[in-house]
């Protein structure tokens, strides 16, 4: 007999709460094998795939791609047991052997009210946070709200009555998350004490609403939720909706002067005019972009950083003329290639030795500054999707081969969108060659809780003092960026010139190998 177990996204790690749905790699109808990605998502640090513990009949997929899901709630429901487990738990998408009437059928199968603890569970070999390998813990249901659910997925009866545990039972009409009326804080049912989780009585409206998150935003904004019109399928409120409603209702509100003309207000729907029909000096409607995502938490650590870290910044110009010579020296034919990247990578790491204040982290809690024993190089990578840094773990450990290896590994990673967290998370020090974007120099922002960068600009020819007398020379500008917490200017002075003399000397290097 089949059991319909529902997944739902599990806790990402490093304090992540939620994610957006990038791609659904399976269909519903489907057969899942246990552990096989169901779907590819974004988070604030990078892009996952979430392999489903269970095996079985996919019957409901909750999301549509570009939606935001929080932890916790449902992705898919699975039917386990509707295949044999010799097919549910190996190769994905093969046909099941016996359907118990599964396969095919709607997307809100019927799940009978118990089932034992071997049938509920097919045994994932893997454990996800929040996932184990043993019986899941039984969990209180919620009633979704009428219509669809708020992330496309299962329906409720056309009635519109809510369905009841009584509907779970084989043969009604109840959908996979019909569920029991959810407890809300201090034992209250709902978010203004109406009894359904999911729908907000306002009066004689019903406000569509299912995120907890959502009802919290507008409860801690006092925003009434019943003047604001959701944009979600079936008038569905999101999160968005509820922020465009806080920040509306901050904007100050202009009186008109007596006789005056309101401006008119377009219709919903209606065409704006552009270009000439919208007469001279017309400007274009504003664009939003939501703050989510890589890009969200991009900006919470820039934020975070110039908030917490009295950063400084010294630079200088160097001759690079013979590193340049170094590195086609070392790509001799048939040998790896080595990047001028992995190159100043290796410089990095002997100067941290050398300089060990600026590989450290300030602990503001216990007001202490914490010296780190093993070098994690960050470096600047742009992609597709915005600018990562990856980290080469123990760089301090590696040879310049192995420097140009990794980062061309994770530098190629990066561009797919395939880092994992461990990947693009715990530096300690990062290098940023923002010369590849043509420019000179830059007083970049530290990457917190990191100490110190070290920014690259181009490398270009330019008149130099060489040897006594004026040449044409590849000159490069180093500029160091620092926690001045960690060190003064006289230690983060002595880094970048032991930085300079290694560019333009590369045989100093051989003294600290």
């Amino acid at each position: 007999m089949a059991v319909v177990r529902e997944f739902t996204l599990p806790d990402l790690g490093e304090g992540l709460t939620e994610a957006t749905i990038v791609h659904w790699l399976v269909e519903v109808g489907e057969v899942v094998a246990i552990d096989q990605p169901v779907v590819e998502v974004e988070t604030a640090k990078a892009m996952v795939e979430v392999p489903c513990p269970y095996g079985g009949v996919v019957t409901a997929r909750f999301g549509e791609e570009g939606a935001e899901v929080p932890v916790g709630e449902p992705l898919v429901t699975v039917a386990v047991g509707a295949v044999p487990d010799d097919l549910a738990g190996a190769v994905p998408g093969t046909e099941p052997g016996s359907g118990a009437g599964i396969q095919g059928a709607a997307p809100e199968a019927a799940a009978p009210p118990a089932a034992s603890a071997e049938e509920a569970d097919s045994g994932s070999g893997n454990v996800l946070v929040g996932y184990g390998t043993g019986a899941a813990a039984a969990r209180r249901r919620r009633i979704r709200p009428g219509g669809a659910s708020p992330l496309g997925g299962a329906q409720r009866p056309p009635g519109g009555a809510a369905t009841g545990p009584a509907d779970h039972a084989p043969g009604g009409s109840g959908g996979v998350h019909a569920e029991a009326a959810a407890v809300g804080p201090a034992g209250a049912t709902g978010a203004n004490g109406a009894a359904g989780a999911g729908a907000e009585e306002a009066g004689s409206r019903t406000v569509a609403v299912i995120s907890p998150l959502v009802r919290r935003i507008a409860r801690e904004n006092g925003l009434d939720l019943s003047e604001v019109t959701g944009s979600g399928r079936d008038g569905l409120i999101l999160r968005t909706d509820v922020e465009c409603a806080i920040r509306e209702r901050e904007l100050p509100r202009v009186v008109p002067l007596p006789g005056a003309v309101p401006p008119a207000v377009p219709t919903p729907g209606a065409a704006r005019p552009t270009g000439a029909a919208a007469g001279a000096g017309a400007l274009p409607d504003e664009e939003r972009i939501p703050l989510k995502g890589m890009v969200g938490a991009a900006a919470e650590k820039f934020s975070r950083s110039r908030r917490e870290i009295p950063e400084a910044t010294c630079w200088v110009d160097a001759d690079a003329t013979e590193l340049l010579a170094a590195r086609r020296a070392m790509n001799v034919p048939g040998a790896p290639k080595v990047s001028l990247l992995a190159l100043l990578a290796r410089i990095c790491t002997a100067a941290l030795a050398r300089f060990p204040q600026l590989n450290a982290t300030v602990d503001t809690k216990a007001q202490e500054i914490v010296r780190l024993p093993a070098v994690h190089l960050g470096f600047a990578a742009q992609t597709e999707r915005g600018l990562v840094v990856p980290v080469v773990r123990d760089a301090h450990a590696r040879t310049v081969e192995d420097l140009s290896a990794e980062i061309a590994r994770l530098t190629e990673t990066a561009r797919a969108g395939g880092l994992s967290l461990a990947e693009l998370t715990h530096g300690t020090f990062t290098l940023n060659n923002y010369g590849v974007f043509g420019v000179d120099g830059s007083t970049p922002i530290i990457n917190h809780p990191e100490a110190a960068m070290l920014g690259v600009g181009r490398i270009a020819a330019k008149p130099w003092v060489h040897e006594g007398e004026l040449a044409v020379r590849q000159v490069v500008q180093l500029s160091l960026t620092f926690d001045h917490r960690v060190c003064d200017g006289g230690t983060a002075g002595g880094f970048l010139r032991f930085v300079a003399d290694c560019v333009e000397q590369p045989a100093l290097l051989l003294r600290t190998l």
